[in-house]
């Protein structure tokens, strides 16, 4: 359905076309010139933050769509320098024409504008879009691209023109690209990347500016939006980035890629295990203080009196007390642990002489499940309570929407596992419900129960590295041989340290100081995962192996589920 939008019709399209070039703009500038993806703030701090502007808030909410960008199969061959120039010819074509079309929307913006500092601010953008055009120009010949301008309009770039055009006009049907990446992976003693001219182009300095001047634009034309204007701007924002995304995706390649990873997944022959911590890897608290708040909130006050036919439970005061000893003395003996068996140098890296050392780390781990079982703070607690509890849990952003595709995907032959110390699978389990998940399996330990009422003891399956590990491996044990299996495993902590060194595929997400020095001091690499994989991609292209496995001591790391669920699934 086509919008037509009545408030300041004067205003609006200048308001529209920043938009769209910021969209374009900061993507571009994002994967063309910095490594580090900086983490999403959350929704509310975001929110809450008056000192940021509107175009910073809005690059922060949709930062997923930043990443998914970046993961595309053409970007990541670009930045690995061995994009076929038949692509990049046919890339250059749509991105002309792309650029024309915005020229043009600048000229309409500036007709309709009547503040003057606006129509400078437009002017200096239509200038600077016809700059890169000449930018193209000059790389049509010296690359001898002759041809590439003359190339039909694709359906991708038509839509995004399309959309470009609406908003230019005032008018929108319903409700752009990779660049500071790439300039950091760069290696200054290489000199055969046929694509460095271009990625320090859109790094550049004046492109940083043409990116900040935009934003500033955008914040000044939006200060006096109703709440109702500044949603239809959020959304406009949101479609510009979506577009942007699928820009991307149609450039059609001639090369294999590495990314999506399931992009050769043949379900007949093969099987994606999927393996998965839960604390802090798919939650932001962790499951103990879930099930210390119900017990402490639940506990009968000191002076309550308590039916003979109850199980017996600590007054809530005393709970709390419990709890906090116990928590401190799990943290201050834990960083012990961690001291007495990591090495004070380095060393090469050897599996079976990290896996001996976690004993240790297995045996605190056991000891400290034993006394909380002894304390009986976790006497009392109604499954009920538990599995709400479960059902409200905040898990972090995109986890949830990675394992749907996951599951319900008709082309996939996957299988999800989440291995986990917490203390209730029920709470896991209702977590993943909530979100129409009840074909993950999950492998934690149990409470008991006595009509519905724990009694305290904890069926203990899963406690430690090494029995992470051995379920790990007893669950591939256990999958029939008629299929090739690849296997991922994710997680954030020491106590996962094993499983992802084991599987094909291990992946950090999160910052754990002590996983990072434990594995660092035993020869364990951590490599950004969008640099890793550029550095597949080159070794795939040049006809080496690309197969993952594991056990090479290599670990990626990811700042987020959407770098997880780009790689893996693709867009």
């Amino acid at each position: 359905m086509r919008i037509l939008f009545p408030p300041n019709p004067i205003k609006t399209p200048a308001l529209f076309n920043s938009i769209l070039r910021l969209r374009f703009n900061s993507l571009r500038s994002h994967c063309f010139n910095s490594m580090a993806i900086p983490p999403p703030k959350s929704a509310m701090a975001s929110a809450v933050d008056n000192e940021v502007g509107l175009a910073r808030r809005f690059w922060i909410k949709f930062h997923r769509e930043s990443v998914f960008a970046m993961y595309t199969p053409f970007s990541l061959s670009l930045a690995s320098g061995n994009l076929k120039i038949e692509t990049f010819r046919h890339y250059i074509a749509q991105d002309v024409h792309f650029l024309k079309a915005f020229a043009h929307a600048y000229e309409l913006a500036e007709e309709c504008a009547d503040d003057d500092d606006a129509k400078v601010a437009i002017s200096l953008l239509r200038n600077a879009v016809r700059e890169e055009l000449k930018m193209h120009d000059s790389f049509v010949k010296e690359w001898g691209l002759h041809g590439a301008k003359k190339a039909a309009i694709n359906s991708a770039a038509a839509k995004y023109i399309d959309f470009l055009l609406a908003t230019a006009s005032g008018k929108v049907e319903g409700v752009k690209g990779p660049g500071k990446e790439f300039k950091a992976l760069l290696d200054p003693n290489e000199g055969s990347h046929p694509y460095k001219k271009w990625i320090d182009n859109y790094s550049s300095e004046s492109f940083q500016a043409s990116a900040a001047q935009t934003e500033e634009l955008l914040d000044k034309l939006s200060v006096s939006l109703t709440g109702e204007e500044l949603d239809i701007i959020e959304k406009l924002y949101h479609q510009a980035m979506k577009l942007e995304i699928e820009f991307f995706c149609a450039q059609s390649l001639v090369q294999p890629t590495i990314v999506p990873l399931i992009k050769e997944h043949n379900p007949t022959t093969d099987r994606l295990m999927i393996f998965s911590d839960f604390d802090l890897t798919c939650t932001v608290v962790d499951s103990s203080a879930i099930l210390a708040e119900i017990a402490i909130v639940t506990a009968p006050k000191s002076d309550q009196h308590q039916s003979e036919n109850q199980i017996a439970r600590m007054s809530s005061a005393d709970l709390r007390n419990t709890w906090g000893l116990l928590s401190r003395q799990y943290t201050e003996e834990y960083e012990q642990c961690i001291e007495s068996f990591v090495p004070t140098e380095k060393v090469v890296f050897d599996y079976k002489n990290l896996h001996k050392a976690l004993e240790k780390l297995s045996d605190f781990e056991k000891k400290a499940n034993n006394r909380v079982t002894k304390s009986g703070v976790l006497k009392g607690l109604n499954i009920e309570d538990i599995k709400r509890a479960g059902e409200r849990l905040i898990l972090q952003d995109g986890c949830i929407n990675f394992f749907q595709k996951i599951v319900k995907s008709e082309n996939l032959n996957a299988n999800v596992h989440v291995l986990s110390y917490c203390w209730c699978g029920d709470l896991i389990r209702s977590a993943f419900s909530s979100g129409d998940l009840h074909e993950l399996n999950v492998h934690a330990n149990e409470f008991t129960f006595e009509e519905s009422i724990s009694t305290g003891d904890i069926v203990k399956k899963v406690e430690s590295p090494i029995d992470k590990v051995q379920s790990f491996k007893d669950i591939l044990k256990n999958c029939h041989d008629d299929r090739k299996s690849l296997t991922i495993y994710i997680g954030d902590s020491v106590g996962d340290i094993l499983c992802l060194l084991e599987a094909d595929i291990g992946i950090v997400i999160g910052s754990s100081s002590s996983l990072r020095r434990v594995g660092t001091q035993f020869g364990v690499s951590f490599v950004p995962l969008f640099p890793g994989l550029v550095k597949k991609q080159k070794e795939f292209i040049e006809g080496r192996s690309s197969n993952w496995k594991g056990l090479t001591g290599i670990l990626y790391t990811a700042s987020s589920w959407a770098e997880i669920h780009a790689f893996i699934l693709g867009y």
